[in-house]
């Protein structure tokens, strides 16, 4: 498995979702080639940083901005 590979199935890896055969060949590409690992704890780390952690509010003033964005596009979406 070459580098390219690798970054193409990380999602599928992490998630535990790569066939047992691809899991494999990922782990062996792994333990020869020191960017990849980096590449692969870094994605892990972020997913498990992302999975723990409550998501934060939008202050109102944001919140009103979107709501009148949305407001706005959809209207001109709309036939008429």
């Amino acid at each position: 498995m070459r580098c390219r590979q690798v970054i193409d199935k990380i999602s599928e890896y992490i998630d535990g979702e790569l066939d047992p055969e691809l899991v494999r060949e990922l782990e062996r590409h792994l333990e020869h080639c020191e960017d990849c690992r980096i590449v692969v704890d870094t994605m892990h780390k972020t997913v498990e940083i992302f999975y723990h952690t409550e998501p934060a509010g939008l202050p109102d003033d944001v919140r009103q901005r979107l709501n009148g964005m949305f407001t706005q596009r959809f209207r001109k979406e709309k036939p008429h």
